[in-house]
């Protein structure tokens, strides 16, 4: 009776791991059709593993063992798979780790503050990177700090410095300058007037400099003379000025601009953005009044820009500045009292205030 029970016992298990392994053959054989569909889809293409993906399919491929590895059309070769596991085994035993060796975390640490300290600190050398990172305890050599680098795509420091860097470790130092032109309609036909503008980038206040037909060398010499004017020049306090490649900023301006300790910093070519805000400025005040307006005389055109000059630090907000006015009235804030309008340039340009108590 009892060997009767046994052996269905013996039987109802053969049903049962017949039946559990026809289920797991099927598994396998839908995940190797899967894995052929991805390998065709890459069409030879390389696949980048990471460290950790390394060693789950090294121990895992290790478990299986080659020959049954060869039947299973891997995306890695077996032979790959089992060199990827002799490392991880050559690492487990390496005694390196018990001498000041470190762990992936840490690893992983130790390049997270590099790339900061790299982005943070653009005139540092390797070496001075490495010292940085020894009094923070991390361990790494010159050639390491170099090849990582490299591999987040920084530079070496006398080319990682960027334009950001410089506006922003000199910004209440730095002033721009740039020009723009204006057509005015006389008896003799259309003249074309330069209107020469300097501005202080860290509060965006401008001053308009001069208008003149045809400016020449001597006469842009003699409009920075005035911006440099030890009492009451707009350049005071500035040491960098930012310009463009127009001719009218001649060699000639720009070593009186250097001698009278405003370092004039010329821009590269075709590149508007590294001057945005004058470039800004100019966008401005076109298309809210200069290409609304035919002028017909010198004066006009001057009056008309003094008027948006006063509209622009007065009345305007600027979102530069966090959307305030440059330079704002009494009446600026006011919540009580009758809406007033101010009009300028014949009612282009539009001010809206409550009038101060």
């Amino acid at each position: 009776m009892d060997d009767m029970r046994y052996y269905k016992w013996k039987f109802l298990l053969v049903v049962l791991a017949g039946w559990i392994n026809r289920d797991q053959q099927k598994v396998i054989e839908y995940l190797l059709e899967e894995n052929r569909i991805y390998r065709e889809q890459r069409r030879g293409k390389r696949v980048r593993f990471t460290d950790a993906q390394r060693r789950r399919l090294a121990a895992k491929a290790k478990a299986i063992g080659r020959g049954t590895l060869k039947t299973l059309d891997c995306i890695v070769t077996p032979d790959t798979l089992l060199r990827w596991y002799r490392k991880l085994i050559a690492r487990k035993y390496d005694g390196s780790a018990k001498h000041g060796g470190s762990s992936p975390e840490r690893r992983a640490k130790t390049v997270e503050t590099l790339i900061r300290m790299a982005k943070e600190n653009p005139s540092c050398g390797y070496t001075r990177l490495r010292d940085m990172l020894m009094n923070l305890g991390f361990k790494i050599s010159r050639s390491t700090v170099r090849r990582v680098l490299l591999d987040h795509g920084l530079e070496p420091a006398p080319r990682r410095s960027t334009w950001k860097t410089f506006i922003k470790s000199h910004w209440d130092q730095l002033a721009a300058t740039d020009t723009f032109t204006v057509e005015v309609l006389t008896p003799l036909g259309l003249v074309r007037y330069t209107v020469l503008f300097v501005m202080h980038l860290s509060t965006r206040k401008i001053d308009i400099a001069a208008v003149a037909h045809d400016p020449g060398e001597v006469w842009v010499k003699n409009v920075f003379r005035g911006q440099v004017d030890a009492i009451d020049g707009f350049l005071l306090g500035k040491r960098y000025i930012i310009h463009d490649r127009d001719p009218i900023f001649s060699p000639a301006v720009q070593a009186f601009l250097a001698g009278a300790g405003v370092e004039p910093v010329r821009l590269p070519s075709h590149s508007p953005n590294l001057n945005a805000f004058a470039e800004r400025l100019v966008r401005s005040i076109r298309s809210e009044c200069l290409n609304r307006m035919i002028f017909f005389s010198e004066e006009a055109l001057v009056l008309t820009i003094q008027q948006y000059a006063a509209h622009y630090h007065h009345e305007h907000n600027h979102q530069g500045v966090d959307s305030r006015i440059l330079e704002p009235g009494k009446e600026v804030g006011q919540e009580h009292g009758p809406i007033e309008c101010r009009e300028r340039v014949g009612g282009l340009l539009k001010y809206y205030y409550r009038r101060a108590a």
